[in-house]
């Protein structure tokens, strides 16, 4: 039988290998007192194990190969991390493998001690042609064990995003109002427009909307300015007024505007324009010179959600979704969708990143609060799994759902999933004791 070596790491983790005794090829009896603590990372799959062989009890880790030789093709014999494994636990042992000091590493060959069928099934999981390998049976599975495991998966992406955010950090030296503003920024482009958002925000050194916080006007000229926007000729009032505030701003500071080429207004709502996204975000910037402050002060959703709410967007944008486009009647303030995409995408994350950087768990325990108190998203991934029989009702569960359709489902990661181990362990029939 042909296993992926992570099938025997869940073997070896659920203990699926029988209750009867076990034996070294040399004979000496095995007593498991601790399979030891599974190692995701570099060295011995299995650390801190501890067991009684002979009698004697040995304290290290545990390695586990398809073949014994696969030890030697590993090259673990020139790696000293590998030295202080107590057990090889293999299915075909076709090579004695020797420490350093020239000791024979014991072996347990678990072929035959765990139903092979298991693995049967965990290939029908995995090449499963519905949305996801265990759509047909995640219903089925304890609504208590899928929200624990997705609890878990939601402070995997944090963490995961956080590693952005410390990255950003380093950049701006420690400054952080710059990194709100640069996440900020990027998800005000809500997808389609992320990354001229992202762009047009390295374009402006956030310290500019400090020294001209009390200009609404030269906020606004620098937003329009380095988008592109203000290159054409305008016949309004208000456009040429911007056009002006910004070639003075250009030539002061040294700016380079980006491509208007790089906006997106096919297949649009006029509502989600960048032009009006770009309006939204100068208010927001112009009304709030210590948003981030503010953000840390923000000890309630309905708090925090107020920051995005009521804004000052200048009156032009009341009757335009675009400098050379009029229509009535526009909608300039931030709709309550708009406003939990960038509570749940940008606030919770700077907040757990904040938390977590600065050792302040408050701010993190924070963090999957308003995850928590927030609806959950609504989007084709989070759909499947409602479809499925998933109990999704909160913000934090969704964006673990995301996690766990990129992170397991998407890369076929059921033997590290609790879910898909779950299925797979109760499809694992009765065990006979095995035969020595």
């Amino acid at each position: 039988m042909n296993f992926p070596e992570e099938f025997l790491h869940f073997i070896w983790r659920f203990k699926l290998f029988g209750s009867g005794p076990l034996f070294t090829t040399n004979g000496e009896a095995i007593q498991l007192m601790s399979i030891g603590v599974w190692n995701k990372n570099a060295g011995p799959d299995f650390s801190n194990a501890k067991l009684r062989i002979d009698g004697t009890v040995w304290a290290g880790n545990i390695e586990i190969h398809v073949k014994g030789s696969d030890w030697m093709l590993h090259q673990h014999q020139h790696n000293d991390a590998y030295e202080n494994v107590i057990l090889h636990v293999v299915y075909e042992d076709d090579l004695p493998i020797y420490r350093k000091d020239g000791s024979l590493l014991p072996v347990l060959v678990i072929k035959g001690l765990f139903p092979e069928v298991i693995f049967d099934h965990f290939e029908a999981l995995v090449h499963s042609i519905s949305d996801f390998p265990c759509a047909g049976q995640i219903g089925q599975v304890d609504d208590f064990l899928v929200r624990h495991f997705l609890s878990r998966v939601l402070i995997e992406r944090l963490v995961q995003r956080t590693e952005a955010v410390a990255e950003k950090l380093e950049l701006a030296k420690g400054d952080w109002n710059a990194v709100f503003y640069h996440f900020l920024a990027r998800n005000f482009g809500f997808k389609v427009n992320s990354l001229p958002m992202e762009i047009l925000a390295q374009s402006i050194p956030y310290q500019l909307f400090a020294k001209h916080g009390d200009s609404p006007l030269q906020i606004e000229a620098l937003i329009f300015g380095q988008a592109g926007f203000l290159s054409q000729k305008f016949s309004e009032a208000y456009p040429r007024q911007l056009k002006r505030e910004y070639l003075f701003l250009k030539k002061k500071y040294g700016l380079k505007p980006i491509a208007v080429s790089l906006w997106k207004f096919m297949r649009m709502r006029p509502q989600n324009f960048p032009t009006l996204r770009l309006a939204q975000f100068s208010a927001l910037l112009s009304s709030s010179q210590h948003l981030f402050s503010r953000l840390l002060q923000a000890e309630t959703i309905q708090v925090a959600a107020g920051l995005f709410s009521d804004l000052p967007v200048h009156p032009f944008w009341q009757d335009h979704y675009h400098f050379h486009r009029q229509a009535k009647n526009v909608a300039v303030q931030l709709g309550q969708h708009t406003i939990h995409n960038l509570l749940i995408n940008t606030v919770s994350l700077i907040l757990f990143s904040y938390g977590t950087q600065m050792d302040h768990y408050e701010y993190v325990q924070r963090a999957m609060a308003f995850l928590e108190s927030l609806p959950n998203e609504k989007n084709a991934i989070v759909s499947k799994y409602i479809k499925a029989g998933v109990n999704i009702d909160d913000a934090g569960v969704s964006q673990a759902i995301i996690q766990l359709k990129s992170a397991y489902c998407d890369q076929k990661k059921c033997l590290e999933c609790s879910i898909g181990a779950y299925i797979l362990k109760k499809k694992v029939p009765h065990q006979k004791e095995p035969k020595h």
